[in-house]
């Protein structure tokens, strides 16, 4: 089955482009496109996508309040890869603290957008560029390194998370370490739970953000 993605960017030409680099794969399928935020939700529940790529900043409702939204009333949500001019940009900071699980620049080439949605849509690697590391580091709390803290994460825990910081997949990771992929994914799992993380990205958002991993 083709990975289905959904488009929401209030520029026209933009979705264009990107329907255009996507539909061109055997393995990933457009099935609707929306110019605002706010129209979201409706074609998330009927359209059923994999992946929405949307834009952080549109009129009516940015990407971050829908994201919010989507994760907060969608049964088994799609993943939500944030589409954005510049990579600094703390909208998407915010977007990726909402839920967001990864991060595309428009000026993109179409291998990289392409990667970029088959990523997501795996849900085993990061798209996390150094701007937004950096960004999770100056947001720093006390609050998040006490949580850090309190997950109390063995040894291998941390490696782990440490690696995943480093945008590796779960087989990139089992490579590092010498040990099983199922084994990987079971120390991942147990850092979701013991930080209360959704994901990864919010697991890494949580390493960053508590100094636990330093930008590099």
């Amino acid at each position: 089955m083709p990975v289905t993605v959904l488009l929401v960017d209030d520029e026209p030409l933009v979705r264009a482009g990107l329907r255009a680099v996507l539909d061109a794969q055997s393995d990933i399928e457009v099935v609707g496109e929306a110019g605002d935020g706010a129209a979201v939700i409706p074609l998330v529940r009927q359209l059923r996508p994999d992946v929405v790529a949307m834009d952080v900043r549109m009129p009516l409702m940015d990407g971050i309040e829908a994201t919010r939204v989507v994760l907060r009333t969608v049964p088994d949500p799609p993943k939500i890869l944030v589409v954005t001019t510049f990579e600094n940009d703390e909208y998407v900071y915010e977007a990726l603290r909402a839920g967001a699980d990864g991060f595309l620049l428009k000026r993109a080439r179409p291998a990289e957008i392409v990667n970029a949605v088959r990523l997501v849509a795996e849900g085993e690697s990061l798209l996390f560029p150094a701007a937004v590391r950096q960004l999770a580091a100056e947001y720093g709390t006390s609050k998040a390194r006490a949580a850090m803290e309190l997950a109390s994460l063995t040894e291998r825990e941390e490696a782990v998370l440490r690696l995943m910081a480093r945008g590796l997949s779960n087989a990139e990771i089992a490579a590092k370490l010498v040990v099983g992929v199922e084994t990987v994914k079971s120390h991942v799992s147990a850092i979701l739970a013991k930080l209360g993380a959704r994901d990864r990205t919010q697991a890494v958002i949580a390493a960053y953000e508590s100094g636990f991993v330093a930008p590099s």
